[in-house]
């Protein structure tokens, strides 16, 4: 009888020593094995580790740049910009922040934010700087493009020698020529030439987001006419878009037939500021003594409106070289016009009673047409353009339209003329200049008389953050 043998792999003899060897492989495998799966358990734990330490830096960041925001906010309404202590920081979500503020009594302002967060601290460091009222200055150009060619321009000669009666701020430089005379304060970000002045300075813009120009006490002029506009041949020339006089939008009129080669060009509706319920006044000498006069009345009494006008606004007629705010009696008449598009004074605007009365032009971009945000001078058929008794803003440009020596050979400006980007309008051509007078309205600054939206929803001051950058919690 055949017996059975201990014979591994098929019944081949393994001999005593490599099952000894084979045994120790083994073990060798199973210790790999553990070590391998120790380590993966350790890796993982690890980057948990790791990507939990990398999301509490962050929030510690995004807690310190929230902590740098509110302090702003803080500054805007009035306060210090110091907002909770090292001791007792201010709690916000599963974290907290602190800030400090220190004010260099030149309009800027150095705050350092710190953000805790599951006991660790990061900082950031912020400067900040206070900018003017929208109208505080005669002339105001804030280079929003940041063009590093832009210079504003002074020049002329003799009686025909620009100048402004007024605080002048540049976002590039100012070149001073000839006669021209700024005796006011002049300061620029670039270099000053021709006159007097501080460079150097970074002065914000204005900034009209998240205001509400369509507010419930706020005319939608192109919604008026939308519903109940008419075609009407009228003595402010030619067939127009019309409303009744029972309207508050009923001092405009649209697209008029008789200035198509002024409008064929442009993207929008074209609102024209003649109230068809006024006698056309000629004013032949503009001078004010004959003007075509406007009324904001309705039969409501009204005396201070805003007007919001989503397409272009013209100050151009063909009969008359001037307008003028019909005032009254007491109160006088306060108006602001918000137009989404391009604002053109061809003809001069002048206040009834220059006391009371006043007036606002504010252009803003409309981020569809490019050609908009922009307030034009002068007359595109070639007449004059003499004066202009008003608050002026443009969110890109002040621009020319022939306004040459032979067609306008002096421009007063008394109000403002504030551009977020550049005052570029030509004024010189060949040997001849057209004169540019500014003299700056402070009535609205010193509370003598305001303006509905400007003064009740417009920040009256501005903050911009300048620079920032991280810096150590230990910073003072």
């Amino acid at each position: 009888m055949r017996t059975t043998s201990n014979h591994a792999f098929g019944g081949v003899p393994c001999p005593a020593g490599e099952r000894g060897h084979l045994m120790l492989m083994a073990i060798v495998l199973v210790v790999v094995i553990m070590v391998l799966g120790f380590s993966s358990v350790n890796a993982v734990s690890t980057a948990k580790t790791e990507h939990g330490g990398n999301q509490a830096r962050m929030q510690r960041l995004y807690l310190a740049e929230s902590g740098l925001d509110a302090a702003i906010a803080d500054l805007r309404s009035g306060g210090t910009g110091a907002l909770g202590t090292e001791a007792a920081p201010l709690q916000l979500g599963q974290g907290a922040f602190w800030t400090t503020c220190v004010d260099h009594a030149d309009g800027t302002y150095t705050i350092v934010a710190r953000g805790i967060y599951a006991n660790g601290v990061r900082a950031i460091q912020g400067r900040v700087r206070k900018s003017d009222p929208v109208f505080h200055h005669a002339v105001f150009a804030g280079n929003s493009s940041e063009d590093p060619n832009y210079t504003m321009k002074f020049g002329g000669t003799g009686t025909q020698a620009d100048s402004v009666a007024g605080g002048v701020y540049s976002g590039g430089d100012i070149l001073v020529e000839g006669d021209a005379s700024l005796p006011g304060e002049v300061r620029a970000e670039g270099t000053i030439t021709g006159t007097t002045g501080t460079a150097g300075v970074s002065q914000p813009g204005f900034d009209f987001r998240g205001i509400d120009f369509e507010g419930p006490s706020t005319i939608d002029v192109a919604a008026e006419f939308a519903a109940g506009a008419t075609a009407v041949s009228d003595d402010a020339g030619g067939i127009a878009d019309q409303l009744p006089v029972t309207n508050p939008a009923h001092i405009f009129r649209r697209n008029p037939d008789d200035r198509l080669t002024e409008i064929g060009g442009t993207t929008k509706n074209d609102y024209f500021l003649e109230d068809p319920y006024e006698v056309v006044g000629v004013d032949s000498s503009d001078d004010g003594s004959d003007p075509y006069y406007f009324s904001i009345d309705d039969g409501s009494g009204a005396t201070r409106r805003v007007y919001y006008i989503d397409g272009n606004l013209w100050i151009h007629n063909r009969p008359t070289l001037s307008f003028k705010l019909r005032t009254a009696a007491g109160t006088g008449v306060q108006v602001t016009f918000v137009v989404r598009g391009n604002i053109t004074f061809s003809d001069s605007v002048r206040l009834d009673d220059p006391s009371k009365d006043a007036l606002a032009f504010i252009a803003l971009e409309d981020p569809d047409v490019e050609d908009s945000g922009n307030i034009y001078f002068g007359d595109p058929t070639g007449g004059t353009l003499k004066y202009m008794q008003a608050y002026m803003y443009a969110e890109k440009d002040f621009l020319d339209v022939n306004l040459d020596a032979s067609g306008s050979k002096e421009v007063t400006v008394v109000g403002a003329m504030t551009a977020g980007n550049h005052v570029a309008i030509e004024r010189t051509y060949g040997t001849a200049h057209s004169k540019l007078a500014v003299e700056w309205d402070g009535r609205l600054q010193m509370g003598d008389v305001s303006l509905p939206l400007i003064s009740t929803d417009v920040p009256q001051n501005g903050w911009a953050l300048e620079a920032w950058a991280e810096v150590s919690p230990d910073t003072p």
